[in-house]
């Protein structure tokens, strides 16, 4: 082969790097990728003893409520200011904490809670204490529609030092928001993706103003979402498990995918919530009631 040496890969030796400035500094210290951390998962709820359920008729009633409910037989809000305080903590426990809540109008305002069974919400605060089957909270909606604000688009000269891209997607934004009809999919402006300046994202959140509604979807890692004060435009932002920011989107429609049950959640909060009604029927008659 023209004298030319074949590979042989059992006397291979690779060459290393060797000699002055090859060899670590002796005070640096080993640095570790962080591990992930905080995945939320399911925790099923600690369903109450026989005693507390002979001594909650109301919980019983209220549970066959929501259960209609699921069924599509009956408005989707049960109104539980006409139950005893007993009866809600019961039901409360029985329903437990799911991965999306939420609140309107601050601390002080309604918070919003889903329960482990998607699509059967918490609502209470603010003169409210129901429970909502749905997709997502109709007052989730309302809330966002009517915080709104003409000022966004308004024209901004000169613009502030640093901001490059801002305008164009405001001006996109204008003519989305204004041309967006409730059955269109969303519009997703990934700001992950973009050119952007450090100076963009601010510009564009002072700009676009924050609303009322602020939401949080657990899973592995975060998904924060908040309104903003233009009609139907959404700011959603996705972080990782260590609060690390990898995914921030602007989002225009009535309410951003993540906030809602899908219909297969749905039905399946049927079959397991028709489970918890039996087991409750069956403590029942074995305590006497």
């Amino acid at each position: 082969m023209n004298g030319a040496q074949s590979f042989d890969p059992l006397n291979y030796i690779p060459l290393l790097d060797i000699g002055p400035g090859s060899q670590p500094e002796d005070d640096a210290s080993l640095e570790y990728i962080a591990m992930p951390q905080g995945m939320a998962t399911h925790v099923a709820p600690q369903l109450p003893r026989a005693e507390a359920l002979q001594a909650a008729p109301g919980a019983r009633q209220a549970l066959d409520e929501i259960l209609e409910r699921l069924r599509g037989a009956a408005t989707p809000v049960l109104d539980l200011r006409g139950y005893s305080d007993q009866d809600r903590q019961l039901l409360d426990q029985l329903l437990g904490e799911g991965e999306v809540s939420a609140r309107i109008g601050g601390p002080a305002g309604v918070r919003i809670q889903e329960s482990i069974f998607a699509g059967v919400w918490r609502v209470f605060g603010a003169g409210r204490d129901h429970v909502e089957v749905a997709p997502a909270p109709s007052l989730l909606k309302h809330a966002a529609r009517i915080d709104t604000s003409l000022q966004a688009f308004s024209a901004v000269l000169p613009l502030p030092a640093g901001v490059m891209n801002a305008p164009a997607i405001l001006t996109e934004l204008q003519d989305r928001t204004q041309h967006w009809q409730p059955d269109q999919p969303a519009h997703v402006i990934n700001l992950t993706l973009l050119p952007l300046s450090e100076q963009d994202v601010p510009f564009l959140d002072s700009r676009l103003g924050e609303g009322e509604v602020l939401a949080l979807a657990r899973g592995y890692g975060n998904c924060r979402i908040s309104n903003t004060r233009v009609a139907n435009c959404w700011r959603v932002r996705y972080f990782n498990s260590q609060d690390a920011l990898i995914l921030d989107t602007i989002e225009i429609t009535d309410l951003p995918q993540v906030l809602l049950a899908a219909p297969e959640d749905l039905a399946d909060s049927l079959e397991r919530f028709a489970d918890v009604i039996q087991w409750f029927r069956e403590e029942c008659q074995e305590s006497g009631q």
